[in-house]
């Protein structure tokens, strides 16, 4: 490798350094604080690191990783959540059975992992990076063992996603089959016309995992149950990190091959699309656990992205489809981190189950009204009201299903935009009721849950009523983008 390849690769190299440290700090002295403050200080390095490379030039390094733009901006976004994470377990775990400083290394680790999925333009990294992450999250939901939710949880995710994985794998094989490459852009090339079953059958197996990692319908029935069992931390990660790094990699998959121009793919994902956007909905009006409201929530959230996907196929000039997403998942990354961040600083891992049920938010105003503030941002903003992140995302997703006059699927947005008012506007009132229930009582707060979850919401806010900064930089790396 060149220099200049090193210098691309840095953030990978800072973070696995940072790795390596963190599993010596942990082997040699078992203090939770320490891990904490390592773990804090190698994802703040890796990040200054992808911050000061985030202007290089594009390079496809050891041809299996390209390092551009996109997968710098990408990058940031893993691990500022890392970081808020970090902040935010630390009082969840404290007082906690048990060794803790694992967490934090896998946690660091499931970023990696994360990092390389935004970086793959070849099966072999995107299996790796997809492991990697998927592995770390297996063990982050099951982290307090002596409880049963996070156990099953943990046991219905690695099931299920073991056999999505598997359906990977097999549309990986029979799409080389056909291509005899597995790189992304020779995805929709067939070497020999015979091979044009496999190639389709590979495309579809292919989809059909990546909608599962997407929790699309009808493959979202993991979803609640692994967002209401999993520590609420982790809950926050699965709900972001996760699901963006595939997102992101989906997206590159659809920019570099030709998958798109196969129009049972494009059938099959708009239908992914409208029904995710309206059964995530209606499905979400009859929760009264605010985890599982969430991840039905986050169900139409990924069908209303799959609107900037198929635009790439659609739009005059895909770039801004490549746009109208990244702005979506970094708006969707923000506001759903708070809202579970809340949740996380009104629980605690020795407690039986997480601050979740709408009962427990009854009058929370009165109770926590830092707390209750910074939730009904969040909502507002899932919501798309103005003045929020949430309400520039949805604008230029309606900017681009224009542009490419998917009408459809706009429909489907508006529908599914009207249904969540309902749930969402409800979870708001009922914080507002003054009524202090004795029997919910919420743990101590700890020094880094108030300023992390109130610079989370002013986040929100800060992107919905200036946005220009954040779009200035999406257009500029935008340009990077399949170079």
């Amino acid at each position: 490798m060149s220099g200049a390849d090193v210098y691309s690769l840095a953030p990978y190299l800072v973070l696995t350094i940072a790795l390596l440290v963190l599993l010596l700090a942990v082997g040699f002295a078992r203090n939770h604080l320490v891990a904490t403050a390592v773990t804090v200080t190698g994802l703040l390095a890796t990040l200054i690191a992808s911050v000061m490379t985030l202007g290089a030039q594009p390079r496809t390094v050891l041809h299996l990783l390209h390092l551009d733009g996109y997968a710098g901006f990408f990058n940031i976004l893993f691990l500022i959540v890392a970081i808020v994470v970090c902040l935010l377990a630390y009082r969840y775990l404290s007082g906690r059975r048990g060794e803790l400083e694992e967490f934090y290394i896998l946690v660091t680790t499931a970023t990696l992992g994360a990092m390389v999925m935004a970086a793959s333009n070849h099966f072999a990294t995107f299996v790796l990076g997809l492991e990697v992450m998927s592995i770390s999250l297996y063990a982050m939901v099951a982290y307090p063992e002596e409880k049963h939710p996070p156990l099953e949880a943990a046991i219905k995710y690695l099931v299920l996603s073991a056999v999505a994985s598997t359906t990977l794998l097999f549309g990986m094989a029979l799409i080389y089959n056909a291509s005899g490459s597995l790189f992304f852009e020779d995805v929709g090339k067939i070497e020999n016309a015979r091979f044009q079953i496999h190639l389709q059958i590979g495309q579809a197996m292919l989809f059909g995992g990546m909608a599962f990692k997407l929790s699309l319908v009808p493959f979202h029935m993991w979803t609640p149950d692994v967002y209401q069992g999993s520590p609420a931390p982790v809950t926050g990660f699965i709900a972001t990190v996760s699901k963006t790094a595939v997102f992101a990699l989906l997206l590159r998959l659809a920019a570099d091959g030709s998958a798109l121009t196969n129009p049972v793919v494009v059938i099959s994902l708009s239908v992914f699309a409208v029904l995710s956007m309206v059964v995530g909905n209606l499905l979400a009006l009859r929760q009264s656990n605010l985890k599982r409201l969430l991840a039905y929530s986050s169900i139409a959230h990924m069908g209303y992205l799959l609107i900037a996907l198929l635009g790439l196929g659609r739009l005059p000039e895909p770039g801004f489809a490549v746009a109208a997403a990244m702005i979506y998942l970094a708006a969707y990354t923000l506001m759903t981190l708070t809202a579970f961040g809340v949740i996380a600083s009104l629980s605690s891992a020795q407690a039986g189950d997480d601050a979740q049920t709408n009962k427990q938010y009854l009058g929370l105003f009165w109770r926590r009204p830092y707390a209750a503030t910074c939730l009904a941002i969040a909502l507002f903003a899932l919501m798309g009201m103005p003045l929020t992140a949430g309400f520039v995302a949805k604008f230029y997703l309606v900017a681009a299903g224009v542009q490419g006059e998917m009408w459809m699927l706009l429909w489907a947005l508006v529908i599914g935009s009207a249904i969540s008012v309902y749930y969402y506007v409800k979870v708001i009132y009922d914080m507002t009721v003054n009524d202090t229930p004795d029997e919910y009582p919420h743990p101590t707060r700890g020094m880094a849950d108030i300023p992390t979850i109130i610079a989370l919401a002013v986040g929100v806010l800060v992107m919905g009523i200036y946005p220009t900064p954040l779009i200035k930089v999406v257009q500029t790396l935008i340009g990077d983008f399949g170079s």
